[in-house]
């Protein structure tokens, strides 16, 4: 056998002492790893799943939980008219058009019946949320659980998954290396550090490539997202990469590179997010100088970097009693009201006091927004989706710019399947999550709402079944 840091080469499958077999493989255990081993379970195959932390969850753990899907059950009982072209058109006029558009219409598509397999399959309780809407989505199409919380949503998978006699999750155990055919690059399994027990190999009809992207490796974010180096890091720490090296390793394609969602709005020092709703139900952001930068209503991924580009790198984001209740029940927000991120005034004048601003400085920006906001029009900056002004008493939160995680990845088709340069495929290799290239194009500004989990539950889904129905049928 020839070994190397990424890959273990072999002539045959027999030449490899196997500690464990499975018809399907998955290396990660986050919300694309455990949709994926469901989906392949539920086609009849043998699961096992791999997860080097010692605790499912990965960045769906630290995300809100929220699921962009169109045409789905929840959708036409709350009536709203929604449909996978309107919602490929969303994402395509988001990311100027720079994902494969098939694939981007394809995923839409299946998007829906994701939604609806989470909901009346699984049996995990999502609602729309209808009270405002997230830019860069025509219509209400975001599903989330009550909480907006992703640890709601992984454990409901891994109890789904304890119904399933076929599905077996290793924690504290580390893919090292895959294991490759060297006749045909045919992935054959993987390497195995398990806590406690050392290295074991396990071998598997196909694998699935569930990792997260490489925001926490500093190397490659320097090399592939020089616009984020040295930001501040909001994503899992386990996010490394390797599930791309061994793409690489392997001659796959790799797409959009430097693609990334951030936020621009993460409670600073806390490092506790601020929901987004509240800039999308009326707040606004001012820097040091008490001065507003920019239309807020773009959307929050781009934004990271206006604010990064700030005195300090900060701003303090402003709002009031009317967003204050609207979004009380965020878990992210109460961690916020609990860590003493947000600050209350009964004027405007004493949240300058508390952030140490300009007191006639702010005073002048507030007034400027409150009348355009009364008046309807748009406000000196172009934002015009504000509807009402702000009223006493009033809140601020000083926050900056974070990277949250990254969106390029491995080339993938319509089924999960790993695409080698050039073409074709690389035999018995899928990837989903931030492993696979999401659809946010190339660069910050493209990433709209909830793709992440988009990418990362559809794209299991997608994988789990067509790996897990090949494999259990000896394919």
């Amino acid at each position: 056998m020839q070994e190397n840091d990424l890959i273990v080469m072999t002539p045959d499958a027999r030449e490899v002492t196997w500690d464990a077999e499975v018809d399907v493989l998955v290396i990660g255990c986050g919300g694309c790893g455990l949709t994926a081993a469901l989906s392949a379970a539920q086609a009849g195959a043998s699961v096992l799943v791999l997860e080097k932390e010692d605790k499912a969850g990965g960045n769906t753990s630290l995300s809100q939980g929220m699921i962009p899907a169109a045409g789905t059950r929840i959708q036409r009982e709350a009536g709203v008219k929604d449909s996978p072209e309107t919602m490929a058109a969303d994402i395509l006029e988001k990311n100027h058009h720079e994902s494969d558009p098939n694939l981007t219409r394809h995923v839409a598509e299946e998007s829906g019946r994701m939604v609806d397999w989470l909901t009346d399959d699984l049996g995990i309780p999502l609602h729309l949320v209808t009270n405002f809407l997230y830019p860069g989505h025509s219509c209400h199409r975001i599903h989330a659980p009550n909480n907006t919380k992703g640890t709601f949503l992984v454990n409901a998978l891994l109890a789904a998954a304890a119904r399933y006699d076929g599905i077996d999750i290793a924690y504290g155990a580390p893919a090292r290396r895959l294991i490759v055919r060297s006749t045909d690059q045919a992935v054959l399994g993987a390497e195995v550090d398990i806590e406690g027990v050392g290295l074991n190999r396990a071998r598997a009809g196909k694998t699935i490539l569930a990792l997260n992207g490489f925001g926490a490796n500093p190397e490659m974010v320097a090399q592939y997202i020089p616009d984020m180096d040295g930001a501040y890091y909001f994503g899992h720490e386990g996010n490394t990469g390797e599930g791309i090296l061994w793409g690489q390793a392997l001659g796959a394609e790799l797409v959009h590179m430097a693609s990334y969602q951030s936020h621009g709005s993460v409670a600073h020092p806390h490092g506790t997010l601020l929901t987004w709703a509240v800039i999308s139900l009326g707040g606004y952001q001012v820097n040091t100088r008490a001065q507003r930068f920019v239309n807020e209503d773009h959307g929050y991924s781009e934004h990271a970097l206006d604010v990064l580009a700030q005195p300090e790198g900060v701003a303090v984001e402003i709002f009031d009693e009317r967003i204050y209740n609207a979004v009380k029940e965020y878990e992210d927000f109460q961690k916020c009201v609990e860590m003493g991120a947000v600050k209350r005034g009964n004027t405007i004048e004493d949240l300058a006091v508390v952030f140490g601003l300009d007191s006639e400085a702010l005073r002048a920006t507030h007034e400027d927004f409150q009348k355009a906001a009364r008046e309807g029009v748009a406000d000196a900056i172009g934002r015009t989706d504000v509807k009402q002004p702000i009223s006493p008493p009033l809140f601020g939160v000083k926050v900056t710019g974070a990277l949250f995680h990254t969106q390029g990845g491995l080339k993938v088709d319509e089924n999960g399947r790993v695409v080698r340069q050039g073409g074709g495929l690389i035999p018995n290799l899928y990837a989903g999550g931030g492993t696979a290239s999401g659809f946010s194009g190339n660069g910050g500004s493209g990433y709209l709402s909830a793709n992440g989990l988009l990418a990362a539950l559809t794209l299991g889904r997608l994988a789990g079944l067509h790996a897990g129905k090949i494999a259990s049928s000896g394919g």
